[in-house]
C-alpha cells in the first residue's frame, strides 16, 4: 500500500472506532467476502422460491417476451430453388415440402410440412433441437404415416458464424446467445421468439379444422414445447423429450435460457401444471450436452459461459412427482411416442419404412438474420416506447412531474432493477481506523444487512470539524475490479491501491476529503465472479444493483446517524461501473441529494443491443449487463429524469471509448430540456474534457461545491 499509511497500531482500541460502533476485527479481503455472502444468500433465496411460487400464463408470456400479436395468415408459402425444389418427397403415403409461415412482419417460422396422404388425424408441429435440421426428424417421419400432419420449423442453432458485425468484430458467442443478448432489453427473448413461430403454425393447424393438435420437442425444442403447451390451450398434447428437470441451476446454464424471473414464480413443474388438464409427457431420451462458448478461435471472444447438461432419467421422475402434486397431468416414458399417439386419439401406424435421406438446405442464415432484423427494430423503436410510457406523466410543475412519474418509478425498481428483500440483519456497525492522512483519517466500516451479507467501505473523516458541525457527504463509487481505496490515498499522484488506480480515480477521495467533504467510498460486488452472481439473480428477479440498493439504504442509515453529517448534504460521484450506480442508485434512493455520472453516460438502450456500434456491449464479455425490458422503461435520459429534480451532471471524456460525444450529447440533451423546462437548468451540467475514460474531477468538483457547501 503505497502512498498511505496504514494504521496497524495506534492509540487505544477505543480511538480505532467511531462511536456507537464495535469495533471491526474481521481480516482479510474484507470486499471478496462481501460478495461471497451475496452467493450464499442468492443461493439460499433460490431453494426459498419454490415453495412461495405462483405461476400465470400471463407472467411467463411477459417474461419470455411473447406477448405480442401474431401476423394472421391463411396458406404456407412454398420455398424452393430450381437446384432445390419445395417438394422434398413424395411417395403414395407422404409428402414432404419445404415451407415458411409469417410470425409478424419480416419474422417467418420455417421448415418441413411432413403431409399425410388421405385423412389427416392429427395435427402436430414437431420442435428439433437448436443444431439438428428438421430433415433429422425420424418421429415427424414415423407421425405422418401414422396420419398425423407435421409442421418442423428449424430453430436458431449453437453456432457463432455470423455472432458479429464484420464491420467491427466477430465474438464466439453462439447465434442463440447472440440474439437473446440483444433482445434482453427490449422485452423480449429467443424463447419467446422461437415459442411464438411453434404458436404461429398452431394458428394455421387450428383453421384447418377441428382435428387434436400436438407439440413434440427434443432438447431446446422441448423447453419450447413445454412452454407452447402451457401458454396456448388449443394443445391438447406435449412430449418433453431430453429437456425436463429442476431448473434449480439454471444459472449453469446456457444463457439464452435465462429468463428474468423465471424461478421466482415457475420451474419446469409449474409449467407443465398450467397445461392441465391437457397432458405433458416426459421422454428420458439422453437430451444435448457441452459447454458453451466455444473456445476453436481464439480470435473470437465475448460468449458467456455455460454448460448444456442432459437430464437424468431420475431428476425427470422426480419434477414430474411435483408437477404432479401441482395438479399436472404428466407422464414419464423411456419413449412416449405411443402415449403421445393415444393422446391425441390416433392409432400406432402399422409399418413405418424407413425414413428418405433428405439433405438439409440453407435455411438458417434467413432465420438469423430475420431475428437480428427484427429485433434492431425493436431496439431503434425503443424511445418511442419509453416517450408513450413517460407521456402519462405530468411536465407542468417538477413537483407534478415527480408524482405522476411515480408509477413509473416504482415499475423501474420492481421490474428492471429488481427489489431486494427487506434487511434481515440488525445493522452492527463495526469500525477500524486504518488510514491516517494530514487532513483526514480513515476508518473500514461493515454493516449487516441479511446474515450472509454486509455492507464494507472506507469512511474518510475530514480533521477539525468543530462541536456541532455538520458536514456535506459524497459516496465516491469505484468501476469495474475497483476497490473502496482505488479512491483514496495521501500522495498527489496515486491512490492507496496504485498507480493503475491513480489514473482512473485521480484520488478524488482525498481531495474531496481535503476540501472538508465527508467521503465514503462503498465497496461495491463488482469484483469478479460477480457476473455468475448476477446469473443466480435474474431467474429470482434480482440484478447486483438490488445488492447494492439494499446495501446503500442500510449504509445511509447509518452515515446520516453520525453527529458531523448532514443527512440532506450527501451526493453520489461515480465512475464506469460506477457511473451505472451514480444512475440506478440516486434514481431508486432519494436521500441522495445530487448525482453525478462519470464515464458511462450514453444511449444506453443502444450500448447495449445495438448491432451497427462498436462498442456496443454485444461485442464484448459483459453478457451479464443487459436488464430485462430496460429499452421500455428508461434509457439514461429517463434514470436521470428519476433523479430530477435534485442536481445531476454528467462527465464525459472526449477520447473515452465506452460510447462517443456525439451520442452522449444526444442523450444528455433530453435531460437539460426537461430540467430547462421545469425551470431548473442551472441545476444540472455536461462537462466534456480532452481525456479518456476516467474521472476529470475539474467541474464536478465545483459541481459538488455548489449543491453541497453552497460555494
Amino acid at each position: 500500500m503505497r502512498g498511505i499509511l496504514p494504521l496497524l497500531c495506534a492509540g487505544s482500541l477505543a480511538a480505532q472506532t467511531l462511536p456507537g460502533t464495535r469495533p471491526l476485527e474481521q481480516t482479510g479481503d474484507l470486499a471478496a467476502a462481501m460478495v461471497q455472502g451475496i452467493f450464499v444468500h442468492l443461493h439460499r433465496l433460490n431453494a426459498d422460491a419454490v415453495a412461495k411460487r405462483k405461476p400465470t400464463p400471463d407472467g411467463l408470456r411477459t417474461i419470455i417476451g411473447a406477448a405480442d400479436a401474431r401476423a394472421p395468415f391463411s396458406v404456407l408459402e412454398l420455398v424452393g430453388t430450381t437446384a432445390e425444389p419445395a417438394v422434398r418427397h413424395d411417395s403414395d403415403r407422404v409428402e414432404v415440402t419445404a415451407v415458411r409461415w409469417p410470425v409478424w412482419e419480416g419474422v417467418h417460422g420455417e421448415g418441413l410440412r411432413f403431409r399425410p396422404k388421405g385423412r389427416v388425424a392429427a395435427r402436430v408441429v414437431a420442435l428439433p433441437d437448436a443444431d439438428q435440421d428438421p430433415e433429422q426428424l425420424t418421429i415427424a417421419w414415423k407421425l405422418a404415416h401414422a396420419g398425423i400432419e407435421v409442421l418442423a420449423p428449424v430453430l436458431t442453432d449453437r453456432k457463432n458464424t455470423w455472432s458479429g458485425n464484420p464491420r467491427f468484430r466477430f465474438t464466439n458467442q453462439s447465434h442463440r446467445e447472440f440474439v437473446y443478448r440483444m433482445a434482453y432489453p427490449v422485452g423480449r427473448h429467443l424463447i419467446g421468439y422461437e415459442v411464438q413461430k411453434a404458436l404461429a403454425a398452431v394458428d394455421w393447424f387450428a383453421r384447418q379444422g377441428n382435428a387434436p393438435i400436438g407439440i413434440w420437442g427434443y432438447g431446446e425444442g422441448g423447453l419450447l414445447a413445454l412452454y407452447a403447451a402451457a401458454l396456448d390451450v388449443r394443445v391438447d398434447a406435449a412430449v418433453v423429450s431430453g429437456y425436463f428437470t429442476s431448473r434449480q441451476d439454471l444459472w449453469r446454464e446456457p444463457i439464452y435460457r435465462n429468463v428474468w424471473g423465471l424461478l421466482k414464480d415457475f420451474g419446469d413443474a409449474e409449467i407443465a401444471a398450467l397445461a392441465a388438464p391437457r397432458r405433458i409427457l416426459v421422454e428420458t431420451a439422453a437430451g444435448p450436452e457441452g459447454k458453451e462458448p466455444s473456445e476453436a478461435d481464439p480470435q473470437r471472444q465475448g460468449g458467456a459461459p455455460g454448460e448444456l447438461r442432459s437430464p437424468r432419467p431420475d431428476e425427470a421422475r422426480a419434477e414430474a412427482g411435483r408437477a404432479r402434486a401441482l395438479g399436472a397431468w404428466i407422464a414419464v416414458h423411456a419413449d412416449a411416442t405411443n402415449a403421445f399417439l393415444e393422446a391425441l386419439r390416433v392409432s400406432p401406424p402399422a409399418a413405418v419404412p424407413p425414413a428418405p435421406p433428405l439433405r438439409p438446405v440453407d435455411r438458417r442464415r434467413r432465420q438469423f438474420d430475420e431475428l437480428v432484423h427484427h429485433t434492431q427494430r425493436l431496439v431503434r423503436q425503443s424511445m418511442t416506447v419509453r416517450d408513450a410510457r413517460w407521456g402519462k406523466a405530468s411536465f407542468d410543475t417538477p413537483e407534478r412531474f415527480r408524482a405522476s412519474s411515480e408509477p413509473i418509478r416504482r415499475l423501474f425498481q420492481q421490474e428492471v432493477i429488481g427489489v431486494p428483500p427487506p434487511p434481515s440483519a440488525s445493522p452492527n456497525p463495526r469500525t477500524r481506523l486504518s488510514y491516517r492522512a494530514e487532513k483526514w483519517d480513515g476508518y473500514e466500516v461493515t454493516l449487516d444487512v441479511y446474515p450472509e451479507v454486509f455492507a464494507y467501505g472506507v469512511l474518510l473523516v475530514p480533521k477539525g470539524i468543530a462541536p456541532g458541525e455538520r458536514r456535506p457527504v459524497v459516496y465516491v463509487q469505484h468501476g469495474l475490479e475497483g476497490r473502496a481505496q482505488s479512491m483514496f490515498g495521501t500522495k498527489p499522484e496515486e491512490a492507496i491501491t496504485g498507480p493503475r488506480d491513480y489514473a482512473y480515480y485521480i484520488n478524488i477521495g482525498s481531495k474531496l476529503a481535503e476540501e472538508g467533504f465527508v467521503v465514503f467510498a462503498p465497496q461495491n460486488p463488482y469484483l469478479s465472479p460477480f457476473r455468475q452472481a448476477w446469473r443466480i439473480g435474474n431467474p429470482l428477479k434480482l440484478t447486483i444493483y438490488s445488492y447494492i440498493w439494499a446495501q446503500t439504504q442500510r449504509t445511509l442509515d447509518w452515515i446520516q446517524s453520525l453527529p458531523w453529517v448532514d443527512p440532506k448534504r450527501i451526493g453520489y460521484y461515480g465512475l464506469s461501473y460506477g457511473g451505472k450506480t451514480a444512475l440506478r442508485i440516486p434514481a431508486l434512493e432519494e436521500r441522495f441529494a445530487l448525482s453525478i455520472c462519470s464515464g458511462d453516460f450514453n444511449e444506453w438502450v443502444g450500448k447495449l443491443s445495438s448491432v451497427d456500434l462498436g462498442f456496443s456491449y454485444l461485442f464484448t464479455g459483459e453478457y451479464e449487463m443487459p436488464e430485462f425490458d430496460l429499452g421500455g422503461v428508461a434509457s439514461h435520459a429517463e434514470m436521470a429524469w428519476m433523479i430530477f429534480p435534485r442536481p445531476f451532471m454528467v462527465e464525459r471524456g472526449h477520447r473515452d471509448g465506452v460510447g462517443i460525444d456525439e451520442m452522449v450529447a444526444w442523450e444528455f440533451a433530453r435531460v437539460q430540456r426537461l430540467y430547462d423546462e421545469m425551470g431548473l437548468g442551472g441545476r444540472t451540467r455536461i462537462e466534456y474534457f480532452n481525456g479518456p475514460h476516467k474521472i476529470h474531477g475539474v467541474g464536478t468538483v465545483e459541481f459538488l461545491r455548489r449543491f453541497l457547501m453552497g460555494k
